[in-house]
């Protein structure tokens, strides 16, 4: 009976840390569509930058990767999906929402 007990506080935990990602998920992509990146990134397909998923295949087990695109995001670029430029985001996005983004992106699958 305990270990009936331990094995269901173990699936309720997981169960509520998967409802708290997918709530953080929604919270990130309503501050992307806020912020203005969902006018040139999809989610899973191209638009004018790459799909979200793209970046976070490219860059996965990259351990410098979120520093890197913090770094993109605020700055801009252009040259590593293509030649159209990302303009800076930092004027218009906090420091903290821009690490919440990242870290989502690359989060996806």
């Amino acid at each position: 009976m305990k270990n009936l007990s331990i094995i269901n506080l173990s699936l309720i935990a997981s169960i509520s840390a998967l409802n708290c990602h997918a709530g953080d998920n929604k919270v990130a992509e309503a501050l992307a569509q806020k912020s203005g990146c969902l006018a040139c990134h999809g989610i899973n397909n191209k638009i004018l930058g790459p799909a979200y998923v793209d970046v976070a295949n490219k860059y996965r087990g990259d351990k410098s990767a979120e520093a890197k695109l913090i770094t993109k995001v605020k700055a801009g670029g252009s040259g590593v999906w293509g030649t159209f430029a990302m303009p800076p985001n930092s004027p218009n996005v906090s420091d903290t929402d821009i690490k919440t983004l990242v870290q989502w992106v690359l989060s996806l699958k």
